[in-house]
């Protein structure tokens, strides 16, 4: 007796593996973080890297151990680079605490002013409102710092660790890639192989698409706030660019922490608003200009699902969930489009409106 396909069951099955599917597959995701987001990275970076290690092996006859571990020298060069500069400036900024402090409390007087004529709620029941949470706080004191301790060094040992992984999937790439073309059956073969050759090409375009997006609209934000006149361009610059990868909600990160470090130096709510102004003007040329030119013909992905997806990856994988669920969700629909019952789900998260009309032909003929 031969077991009916899905395809052929009643509705509500096929409705129920595919939640079980879904639902086991988000558990297994977040119980293998540690081991999963480390090495996600370490794809994404190897697949950006292959060209210059190919390039080292092919002109300059590099074995390609050596090839691999100067290719992830290089990005970990890169990487130290920006760090130390945005850490550089973030030390000048610590000068201006002081001035952050009397700009806090001025501040905190005037809300309790404000309050006090408004609410009728008189100064000293505030203070005494702000004691009893100061002491709360305190409390947990402690933990927060075993939290932030502990919080530093898992973030150092996932930096170790994607390296370490970028290293081995650049040194055994062949094998790799051998062994996902030999898991399937002989006839998928071709199709395995253009899966994997356009996941590399798309991966690697939308890196490379990425970083151009992120100099450009770090330039722009830089060479605008010094125009104006505000003070650390160059760090709320860095800071705009690097957050402007994560899309729509990395931008307001980026707008309430520039406006905060600029109410804090400057003294001015009029550079804040000037802030506010660019930061917001910026994001307009980056979301239609910069990124459908740049990005958006590497991977195309409809806003919704883009949103969504960041969401998601922020509630499974926290910040590296939502730096990487655009490049998996891209991998995804470059699988979907080519296996056969899975293409609608590759027109629900591309925004192909041609692809969208062939499919709704298609379903009129049947």
């Amino acid at each position: 007796m031969e077991i009916p396909q899905l395809q052929s069951r009643p509705f509500y099955i096929k409705l129920a593996c595919v939640l079980f599917s879904l639902i086991a597959l988000v558990y297994i995701v977040r119980v293998g973080k540690e081991i999963l987001s480390p090495m996600i990275f370490s794809c994404l970076f190897s697949i950006l890297l292959l060209p210059l290690a190919s390039f080292l092996e092919k002109k300059f006859r590099f074995p390609r151990s050596a090839s691999s571990m100067l290719s992830v020298i290089i990005l970990l060069a890169g990487i130290v680079l920006l760090f130390y500069v945005i850490a550089t400036q973030i030390s000048d900024l610590s000068n201006e605490w002081p001035l952050f402090q009397l700009q806090l409390n001025k501040s905190i007087l005037q809300l309790q002013h404000w309050i006090s004529k408004t609410f009728e709620i008189n100064i000293d029941k505030q203070l005494s409102l702000l004691h009893d949470a100061a002491t709360k706080m305190m409390s947990a004191s402690s933990a927060v710092v075993g939290a932030t301790l502990l919080s530093i060094s898992s973030i150092l040992l996932f930096l170790v660790f994607t390296f370490i992984y970028t290293f081995f999937f650049l040194l055994y790439r062949r094998l790799i890639k051998r062994f996902l073309e030999t898991v399937f059956l002989e006839k998928n073969v071709p199709i395995v192989h253009a899966v994997i050759e356009q996941v590399q090409y798309i991966i690697r375009k939308y890196i490379v698409g990425l970083i151009i997006e992120m100099s450009i609209v770090t330039a722009l934000v830089c060479i605008s706030f010094s125009l104006f006149g505000i003070k650390y361009s160059l760090l709320l610059g860095l800071l705009t660019g690097l957050f402007n990868i994560i899309p729509y909600i990395g931008i307001f990160t980026a707008l309430i922490i520039s406006s905060l470090i600029t109410f804090a130096t400057a003294a001015s709510l009029s550079k804040v608003l000037i802030v506010m102004v660019i930061v917001i003007i910026t994001h307009l040329i980056d979301s239609n200009i910069l990124l459908p030119t740049i990005v958006g013909s590497k991977v195309r992905i409809n806003a919704l699902i883009a949103v969504l997806g960041v969401i998601m990856g922020e509630m499974i994988w926290g910040i590296s969930g939502m730096f990487l669920s655009i490049p998996v969700i891209a991998v995804l629909k470059i699988i979907f489009d080519r296996i056969e019952g899975l293409q609608a789900w590759g027109i629900i998260l591309g925004d192909d409106e041609k692809q969208q009309e062939a499919l709704a032909g298609k379903n009129e003929d049947v």
